[in-house]
C-alpha cells in the first residue's frame, strides 16, 4: 500500500470522527433525540475522543457531552460514572483555550443538578483548574469557568464553601471589574451563590470589596446584569444587620429606586428583594429606605406589577411597618394600604394572598388611628372571607385569622367593625363585640347608631356561655341603653308583649 494510500485513510478516518462528533453536538441541542442517543451508548463513544489527537474533535466531543449531561440528571450521572470527569479536569490545565471553555462546560452542566453530582466534579479535583481558568486571558474561559463554580455554589453551605477555599471570590471580584458585560454578568451571580448559604459566606464576599464594585454597576444599562446585581446584593443583605448596613454604606440609596421602573421585570424584582431583606433588619434601616422615598416607590410598584413579582414589595411594606407606630404610619401615609387591599383582592396565589394579608396586620396592629386606616379600606370583610373559605391554605387561614384579631384589637372604628357582627364566628365576634363595648359607653352618637343600624338586636341574638368574656362584653353593651330598649331588642320580646295583649283584661 502506497504511501498516499496510507494518508488518505488516516484522513477518512479523521473526517470520520470530526462527522461524528459535530453530528452528535447537533443532535444533543434537541431534545427529542436525548433518548435515543443515550440508548445507542453515546456517551462510550464519545469519551476517548476526549483524547484524539485533533483538537477540534477533542472540543467538539466536549460540547457534546456537555449538551447531554445539561440535559437531565441521569445522563450526567453516566458523565460521572464514565469516569469522564478526571479526563476533562486535566484538559482543563493543558489544552488551548477552546477546550477549556467546553470542559468549563460539561463540569457545570453535571454539577447544576444536584448537590451528590456537584460533590462529584468537586471530587474529582475541578475546583483549582476551575480557579486557575479564573485567570486566564480569553474572557470566555474566565466566564465558563466562573459559571461552573457558581452551579458548584449554589446547592449548598458546604459546597459554596468549598468554592470559596479554593480561592475563587478574589478573581470573581475581579471578574466583575472586566470591561465584557457577559463576564460580569456570571461572575456576580456566581458571588449570589456563594453569598446566600450563611452569614460567614456572606462575610466572605464583602471582604473581597465586592459591594463596592457591585454598586457601582447599578445603573449599567444592561438588565441581565443588574439583575445579578441586586441579587448579589440582596443575598448578601439578608443575613444580618451589619452586612445589610455595609451595603446600604455603599451609597446605593436613592439610585437604586430608579430601577424600580426599570423595564426588565426581573430587575424590578429583585430591587424590591433587595429593599425588603434591608428594611427587615431594624427601624434604622428602614427609615433610611423611607427617608429616600422608598416606600412610594414601591407602592408605585405594586400598582404596575401582578404575579409572584408583586410578593416582596407586599412584604417589604409589612416589615417597614413591623418597627414602629411612626414607619407604620409612612406606609399609610403613601397609600400602601389600598394598594395592598388590591393586592388582597387580585392575586389568585394563596401564598401571595398571605403576605399580603400579615402586612396589613403589621400596619393596623399599632394604634386606633392605624386600625382605622386599613379598616377604612374596608380589609376587614375580605381577611374574614378569606379566613373562614375553606378552599385557602392553612397559612393563608392562619395569616388572615391573626391580621384580623390585631387589626380588630386597636379598631374603634365602628362602621367597619359593624358588618362583622353578622358574619364572624365566634372566636373573632369576641374581638368584635370588645370594641364596641370600649366605645359605646363614651360615644352618645354611637349609641344611637348601634340602635337604628340593627346592631344592639343582633348583639341580643348572640348566644354567650354566663360568664364568658363575649358575655361581659354583651352586658358591658346592654349597660350603655335603658333596660326597656335591651329588653324590646331581645328575642321573644314581641311574643311576650303579644301574649300580654291576649291576656290583658280591659277596665
Amino acid at each position: 500500500m502506497s504511501q498516499r494510500h496510507v494518508l488518505q485513510v488516516f484522513e477518512q478516518y479523521q473526517k470520520a470522527r470530526t462527522q461524528f462528533v459535530q453530528t452528535v453536538a447537533e443532535l444533543a441541542t434537541r431534545p427529542q433525540n436525548i433518548e435515543t442517543l443515550q440508548n445507542a451508548g453515546v456517551m462510550s463513544l464519545l469519551r476517548p475522543l476526549l483524547l484524539d489527537v485533533v483538537p477540534t474533535i477533542q472540543q467538539t466531543a466536549a460540547l457534546a457531552l456537555g449538551r447531554l449531561a445539561n440535559y437531565n440528571d441521569d445522563l450526567a450521572e453516566a458523565v460521572v460514572k464514565g469516569d469522564i470527569l478526571p479526563q476533562l479536569v486535566y484538559s482543563l490545565a493543558e489544552q488551548n483555550r477552546f477546550y477549556k471553555k467546553a470542559a468549563a462546560f460539561v463540569l457545570r452542566a453535571v454539577a447544576k443538578h444536584s448537590p451528590e453530582l456537584a460533590q462529584a466534579v468537586v471530587d474529582c479535583g475541578a475546583l483549582d483548574a476551575l480557579v486557575t481558568s479564573l485567570e486566564e486571558f480569553d474572557p470566555g474561559v474566565k466566564e465558563a469557568a466562573a459559571w461552573a463554580l457558581g452551579y458548584i455554589a449554589r446547592h449548598n453551605g458546604q459546597l459554596s464553601q468549598a468554592v470559596v477555599d479554593a480561592g475563587a471570590v478574589p478573581l470573581l471580584v475581579l471578574c466583575i471589574q472586566e470591561p465584557e458585560i457577559a463576564l460580569k454578568r456570571i461572575a456576580a451571580s456566581a458571588l449570589s451563590d456563594i453569598a446566600k448559604h450563611s452569614p460567614e459566606l456572606a462575610q466572605t464576599v464583602v471582604d473581597t470589596g465586592a459591594v463596592a464594585h457591585l454598586a457601582q454597576m447599578i445603573l449599567n444599562p444592561d438588565a441581565k446584569l443588574k439583575r445579578q446585581v441586586f441579587s448579589a446584593l440582596s443575598q448578601i443583605s439578608k443575613h444580618s444587620v451589619d452586612l445589610a448596613e455595609m451595603v446600604v454604606e455603599a451609597e446605593i440609596f436613592p439610585a437604586v429606586l430608579v430601577c424600580l421602573k426599570d423595564p426588565d421585570e426581573y430587575v424590578r424584582k429583585n430591587v424590591t428583594t433587595l429593599m425588603r431583606e434591608i428594611t427587615k433588619h431594624t427601624p434604622e434601616l428602614s427609615q433610611m429606605i423611607v427617608n429616600a422615598g422608598g416606600i412610594a416607590a414601591v407602592v408605585d410598584y405594586l400598582g404596575d406589577s401582578k404575579g409572584s413579582v408583586r410578593l416582596p414589595g407586599i412584604m417589604m411594606l409589612g416589615y417597614v411597618a413591623a418597627h414602629s407606630e411612626n414607619l407604620a404610619m409612612a406606609v399609610i401615609v403613601s397609600k400602601g394600604v389600598p394598594q395592598l387591599a388590591i393586592c388582597l383582592v387580585d392575586e389568585p396565589e394563596d401564598h401571595i394572598k398571605a403576605a399580603t394579608a400579615w402586612s396589613l396586620g403589621q400596619i393596623g396592629r399599632h394604634t386606633p388611628e392605624h386600625a382605622r386606616a386599613v379598616a377604612v379600606a374596608n380589609v376587614l370583610p375580605k381577611l374574614l372571607g378569606l379566613y373562614l373559605d375553606t378552599e385557602s391554605s392553612e397559612d393563608l387561614q392562619v395569616k388572615a385569622k391573626k391580621a384580623l384579631k390585631s387589626i380588630l384589637q386597636k379598631c374603634t372604628y365602628l362602621p367597619a367593625l359593624e358588618p362583622l357582627l353578622y358574619e364572624a364566628p365566634s372566636n373573632i365576634l369576641k374581638h368584635v363585640i370588645c370594641q364596641f363595648s370600649k366605645v359605646l359607653p363614651h360615644d352618645s352618637k354611637a349609641r344611637r347608631l348601634f340602635v337604628t343600624s340593627g346592631g344592639l338586636k343582633k348583639v341580643q341574638e348572640i348566644k354567650a356561655e354566663p360568664g364568658s368574656a363575649i358575655q361581659e362584653y354583651i352586658n358591658a353593651i346592654n349597660n350603655c341603653y335603658p333596660e326597656e330598649i335591651v329588653r324590646y331588642y331581645s328575642p321573644g320580646y314581641s311574643e311576650a308583649l303579644l301574649e300580654r295583649v291576649e291576656t290583658y283584661q280591659p277596665v
